[in-house]
């Protein structure tokens, strides 16, 4: 899924785009897989990025060479290859916290490695009804509820700045994936079809609202020392 997913540049690039004046000083990329974002991100700033995944962290670290540090790191238990507490200006997480058990402390962690006034970028998948075959396959544990998803992170104490669901027509491509044809991984032919339809969809969303989408971002910023 993630070697499918690199080749989706354009969506890649389009999603970047949703944050990317958040992006400075000190970054903190969470879960950079074999690192489709971590080239972009390790121009805007001084990235430090992490997973769980050896052989993923290897691939990221061939991507982005010297431009990042690149090393191990679990958010739900709070252990990473840097010496904690160190605070980031700009922490990202993208299509991570599904696949984490304990989503809470995931969500407290990141809190606490942010400094006064940080940013967390954060990207998930959304509304249930989606979940499916593929989501199973992939390790998701659910898919979220904006609103509810919102709640918890002002509880822990974030200031919400930015709250949205993207992708409406990626949505429904889920659902027809995952739901009727049953399929357990997101192929690259299908990549190729959304790469080719992408460009006109998404760009209507950035004039109209989509009421779905198959994710949530949320840009939130730490309220307090």
């Amino acid at each position: 899924t993630l070697e499918s997913m690199s080749q989706a540049v354009w969506y890649n690039r389009w999603t970047l785009e949703k944050f990317n004046k958040y992006l400075n000083g000190q970054i903190l990329e969470v879960g950079c897989g074999i690192g489709n974002f971590s080239e972009y991100l390790a121009s805007s700033g001084n990235l430090t990025a992490i997973d769980i995944n050896q052989d993923y962290i290897k691939e990221a670290r061939k991507k982005v060479g010297k431009r990042a540090e690149v090393g191990f790191g679990d958010i739900e238990k709070g252990k990473y290859f840097f010496r904690s507490p160190r605070g980031f200006d700009t922490i990202v997480c993208i299509n991570v916290l599904e696949h984490i058990r304990d989503d809470e402390a995931a969500l407290k962690n990141l809190y606490n490695l942010l400094k006064p006034k940080g940013m967390l970028i954060l990207h998930v998948p959304a509304h249930p009804f989606l979940y499916g075959s593929i989501d199973a396959s992939i390790g998701h544990y659910r898919r979220y509820i904006l609103k509810k998803l919102i709640s918890s992170l002002v509880q822990i104490g974030f200031k919400i700045h930015k709250a949205k669901r993207l992708n409406f027509i990626g949505a429904v491509g889920w659902f027809i994936v995952g739901k009727f044809f049953k399929d357990k991984e997101v192929k690259e032919n299908k990549i190729s079809i959304f790469n080719f339809v992408s460009p006109v969809f998404l760009s209507l969303e950035n004039l109209i609202k989509p009421p779905i989408g198959t994710s949530i971002l949320i840009i939130a910023q730490k309220r307090k020392a």
